[in-house]
């Protein structure tokens, strides 16, 4: 069996391949170990799954391994987001909670995604711990188990219809009465996942017209990962200018991640949907507080918060780190450009259908259209375009481009470097307030090249000189 390896959001592998049944109970064994010895093992664990091949049968086998090791399980029915299974971490109160979720992964991946008490991904203090127990356990498989019926009479087991709960706390953050009073005609792509009976449902009673695209259940995804992206949007871009809708919003596999698309058809990036979300809040809804960014996420909310004279951390990727900041109050909004937020008041984990909704709210209040309120911003802050590339490299080029990045040049495309950052890639800070930022991918033999500038050709030529000095180093 392949090593268990945790990535950015959890354990992945391709089912039958790297994600097996014998993993996944190898894997939930380590989480009760680690539950026992750290005296976290008595309020119970949340548990649910995605709209994935075998998703309940991969959560049924934790439970079982969870019942066997004493602890008790709340089994979400049905595939649940996994913004959902955090609200409910924090609702009950909770050790924590298990996620079977491949997220926007193509569809032959599933994987385990361990959440912590205080709802958000478990930091790699903790996931470190349990991989390498995990791993111990592979070269002498310990693990203890009892059936689905027994823990269900040794009450080990509850199922739970976690929707109203959920619902009724997005109205802590949602405006609902003034999205009901626009009355807005929107699109949804459900994209076949978790979100079906969720977004859709929660669109409708807030008075929205909703038409709904691939909610219904297909484990091959249509064939393309369910991943909200651009290129994965043709149908709901098309369905939107065809019906004027107001909006057309999407989610993906587990309704962590958005996408969302303008009333002429435009897709909205993620990195500008966070700034403008950031800036309605302050400036409409009256609330006050800082925002959390990734290292490869735009400096467009930087502008933001220099304006409102806020606080701007930034962290490695993974949201796991952002949720650290919301649990703690220091952020009032947090978000990666690869499509993940939250707020605070909320769960400490990213959640699509909230950033939807407030989105929706934005629109229903302003009156205009999302490219009109990025203007509109640009025109208090700045303009920011940003770019992001995949670079795939040969087996030996990793090695040749850290010794490129050993030593780092003095000027790029012909603007001086100010300052070069080693945080999770290696990022060079320009003159004029762009930058370029090159990561190695941990998985593949490519490099993530991601550039920002204030003009088109400006943010061109920084991307080829990027591209230069990945190529050229190796």
């Amino acid at each position: 069996m392949n090593t268990i390896k945790f990535g950015t959001s959890g354990w992945r592998g391709i089912i039958a391949e790297g994600f097996t049944f014998e993993g996944v109970r190898v894997v939930t064994q380590a989480i009760a170990d680690y539950l026992k010895a750290h005296h976290e093992d008595k309020k119970g664990i949340i548990v649910g799954h995605d709209a994935r091949f075998l998703g309940e049968r991969f959560a049924l086998e934790a439970v079982r391994i969870l019942a066997g090791n004493g602890i008790k399980t709340f089994m979400a029915k049905g595939p649940t987001p996994t913004p959902v299974i955090s609200f409910e971490i924090l609702r009950r109160k909770t050790d924590g909670g298990i996620n079977i979720t491949a997220s926007h992964n193509p569809p032959e991946y599933s994987g385990l995604k361990f959440s912590s008490s205080s709802g958000e991904p478990a930091l790699p203090n903790v996931t470190k711990e349990i991989e390498k127990r995990a791993n111990e356990m592979l070269l002498e498989v310990a693990y203890s188990e009892i059936s689905i019926e027994e823990a269900r009479q040794r009450n080990f087991l509850e199922e739970i219809e976690p929707f109203q709960f959920y619902a009724e706390g997005l109205q802590k953050n949602i405006d609902m009465s003034a999205i009901k009073k626009a009355r807005l005609e929107i699109g949804v792509d459900l994209m076949y996942g978790a979100a079906r009976g969720y977004m859709d449902r929660i669109l409708e009673e807030a008075g929205c017209a909703t038409t709904v695209l691939h909610g219904q259940t297909d484990p091959s995804f249509g064939g393309r990962p369910p991943d909200p992206s651009e290129e994965n949007l043709a149908a709901l871009i098309n369905a939107v200018k065809e019906n004027d809708y107001d909006l057309g919003l999407a989610l993906d596999g587990d309704a962590d991640r958005f996408g969302i698309i303008d009333r002429n058809g435009a897709f909205i990036e993620p990195n500008y949907i966070l700034a403008m979300l950031f800036d309605y809040m302050i400036r409409v809804k009256g609330l006050k507080g800082g925002v959390a960014r990734s290292i490869a996420t735009s400096h467009l909310v930087d502008a933001v918060a220099h304006y409102y004279k806020m606080p701007v951390y930034e962290t490695p990727v993974g949201f796991k780190y952002i949720g650290e900041l919301i649990t703690t109050g220091k952020i009032l909004i947090g978000g990666e450009e690869s499509a993940g937020l939250s707020v605070r008041g909320h769960v400490p984990e990213k959640d699509g259908m909230l950033t939807c909704l407030l989105a929706t709210e934005m629109v229903a209040r302003e009156g205009k259209s999302l490219k009109e309120l990025l203007n509109d911003l640009y025109k208090r802050v700045g303009r920011f375009v940003t770019s992001r590339e995949n670079i795939h490299l040969g087996t030996l080029s990793k090695k040749g481009l850290a010794e490129m990045l050993s030593k780092p040049p003095k000027i790029i495309a012909g603007l001086s470097v100010k300052d070069a950052r080693d945080v999770d890639g290696i990022k060079f800070l320009l003159e004029g307030g762009c930058w370029l930022l090159m990561r190695e991918s941990g998985t593949e033999p490519l490099v993530r090249l991601y550039g920002e500038a204030r003009n088109e050709d400006e943010l061109e030529r920084i991307m080829k000189a990027g591209r230069e000095l990945i190529l050229g180093g190796v």
